[in-house]
């Protein structure tokens, strides 16, 4: 026997057993010798036992008709009229039901219990499961023209569709599925620029003697929509030609919610705007240059923050930090950073452009930093003049760099001091591919940086360096709520043995976002009693996690072991090793990190705090 359309026959069935259901108020019968002693709200007079698979048995009490009025008790319960009624269409109604689950082959039977004639027992066999025997996908309006016509994007376009499919052969045919994946392959194909696509016809054509369905979808695209001109709105100090560079693409582009929404996120990386809107109204009639809408609200031209906070790495610190989007008139935006610490002690500032065409900023940057250990102090000034370029999932940073970095020795009987400048060009690269930039779980980070340059020092000889670094940090899901990261980190400064660079472009390692259950900055060569920076670096860690309590997702628990060492050179690199447990919160005042890890060459153990607040 084959069934068109079965599963939405099935429905039409559902509903009109359902009109026809509704129940009136009369009076429940009683026997006679209990009316004097029954309460107003009595137990109901009828009850209804299912005995079917779990999954089915909710899905029949829930939506059956007699089901929901054997819940009813005194004055909503129903005559003995009613109840047969509801009796005799309950066999077909619960088979209607069945079959939106995918059993079109279901034996239902109604049985009333000898023993007690008010207890119904509906007994089930679902039978086997119908499955997806075959899907076809026919396309009108432009995207058909255009795939007739063999070109590329639509063609990818049509493939996408068909492979992304989710109701595959063999695949249990169910109607919420049936209804979610006609859902999805619309919006997939309205968002690939075709935003006036409807749903021109669908089919699902059962066979319930072999339990097979053939699905048949028509999805009517309507016309292609392109970019036609920008219009944007909000706009108070900023300027507009700049809001539309950021587009990066120009009349006549497929307008994709990918395009669309890259536009929305280059905006708002602006840091000139607090809220950011771009869409379309989808007017056939204009589809082939439709008005791209933006839509804007501009943050403060002067802000100022104050933080609070604490690092294992560098003690309890403060911060204030005061940015104009605007000075002086210009299209630039001016940033500058004041932290005192225990440890650290640092004035940072950027002056950088509006971003224009190609998303390119200019930017002259400076910084000026104290940092002290248990074994040295470094005084560093940095001036910095280059180019910043952001896309999607990609960020890229030229400059022209010059460093000075002095360094002191301290608990030695003779203090020891060095200088040295170094001036130098550098390329750095940072590329993300996460799922989630503050709380990634999927995806990994990649930074490179590269820098040949001159170096100078007071108490060595000059001559050329050149210094090259990379971290990757992966992220994965592994399943029952348990989540891996791992990192790798490497760096070499090639250089003559007697030239020496500015400490700060050196490498050191240990502490907390290094190899944990050290000091900060501990893990690095020694010379002449005093801890210095080495040529070498590499540093690797591994760490599982998982949320503690379904009640707290954002309380996690942690296990991890580090390695690593900074060393003057690779074959005198033998990676210390530190492994411990930790907590980790994503408050609401910002990120907590608390860490207890063994440090094994110490033989000890170390806590590790990481907590910022910025008000």
């Amino acid at each position: 026997m084959k069934n068109r359309s079965a599963a939405a026959a099935a429905l039409a069935g559902l509903v009109l057993l359902t009109a026809c259901a509704t129940p009136a108020p009369p009076v429940v019968p009683v026997p006679a010798g209990a009316a004097a002693s029954a309460p107003a709200a009595a137990a109901p007079a009828f009850t209804l036992q299912v005995q079917a698979p779990a999954p089915l048995k909710a899905l029949l009490e829930q939506h059956l008709d007699l089901a929901r009025v054997a819940r009813l008790s005194g004055e909503d319960a129903v005559d003995d009229t009613e109840w047969l009624r509801l009796q005799a269409g309950a066999p077909a109604q619960a088979r209607a039901l069945l079959q939106t689950e995918g059993h079109f082959n279901a034996q239902v039977q109604l049985e009333r219990d000898a023993a007690n004639p008010a207890h119904l027992q509906l007994r089930v066999e679902p039978g086997p499961l119908t499955r997806v025997a075959g899907f076809s996908l026919v396309t009108e309006g432009a995207l058909d023209r255009d795939i007739a016509a063999r070109q590329p994007a639509a063609l990818a376009l049509r493939d996408a569709l068909r492979s992304s499919w989710p109701l595959r052969e063999g695949t249990p045919f169910r109607n919420a599925d049936w209804a979610a994946a006609k859902s999805a392959l619309m919006g997939r194909l309205r968002s690939a620029g075709y935003a006036a696509a409807e749903l021109a016809g669908s089919d699902a054509s059962v066979d319930a003697s072999t339990q097979q369905a053939q699905l048949l979808l028509v999805a009517d695209s309507g016309p292609l929509f392109r970019a036609g001109d920008i219009q944007v709105q909000g706009l108070v100090a900023h300027d507009a030609d700049m809001v539309r560079q950021q587009a990066g693409f120009g009349p006549g582009t497929p307008l994709t919610e990918t395009l669309l929404l890259d536009y929305q996120e280059r905006l708002q990386k602006t840091s000139l705007f607090d809220n950011v809107t771009v869409s379309f109204t989808p007017d056939p009639a204009q589809a082939g240059a439709t008005a791209v809408q933006v839509q804007l609200r501009e943050m403060p031209l002067r802000q100022a923050t104050l933080g609070l906070g604490f690092s294992d790495n560098t003690g309890p610190r403060v911060s204030v930090e005061h940015t104009h989007r605007r000075p002086f008139g210009w299209a630039a935006i001016a940033h500058n950073k004041i932290e005192l610490g225990r440890d650290r002690r640092a004035w940072e500032g950027e002056l950088s452009s509006h971003p224009g065409e190609r998303f390119y900023r200019n930017l002259l940057g400076w910084k000026v930093e104290r940092l002290a250990s248990d074994s040295d102090v470094v005084l560093s000034q940095r001036l910095r003049l280059g180019r910043t370029q952001d896309t999607p999932g990609i960020e890229r940073l030229y400059f022209v760099e010059l460093e000075n970095a002095t360094q002191s020795s301290t608990g030695t009987a003779a203090a020891q001091r060095s200088s040295a400048q170094a001036l130098s060009g550098n390329y750095h690269l940072v590329l993300r591919r996460l799922d989630n930039v503050l709380l990634p779980t999927r995806g990994y980070t990649l930074s490179l940086q590269g820098a040949l340059g001159q170096a100078h020092s007071s108490s060595a000889a000059s001559g050329p360096f050149t210094r090259l670094y990379g971290r990757l940090t992966g992220y994965w899901p592994l399943g029952q709520r348990w989540y891996g990261q791992a990192r790798l980190e490497a760096g070499q400064v090639f250089k003559r043995s007697d030239v020496q660079v500015p400490d700060t472009l050196a490498f050191r390692a240990g502490g907390d976002d290094s190899v944990r259950g050290y000091p900060y900055r501990s893990l690095a060569p020694t010379v002449n009693g005093v801890l210095d920076s080495g040529n070498v670096l590499f540093t690797a860690s591994a760490e599982l996690a998982r949320p503690l309590w379904t009640s707290m997702p954002s309380l996690w628990g942690a296990v991890f072991i580090d390695a690593g060492r900074a060393a003057a050179d690779w074959s005198g690199l033998k990676p210390a090793l530190g492994y411990g447990v930790g907590l980790r919160w994503r408050s609401p005042v910002g990120p907590l990190k608390l860490d207890w890890a063994w440090g094994d060459e110490l033989q000890q153990g170390r806590f590790h705090l990481s907590v910022g607040i910025a008000f």
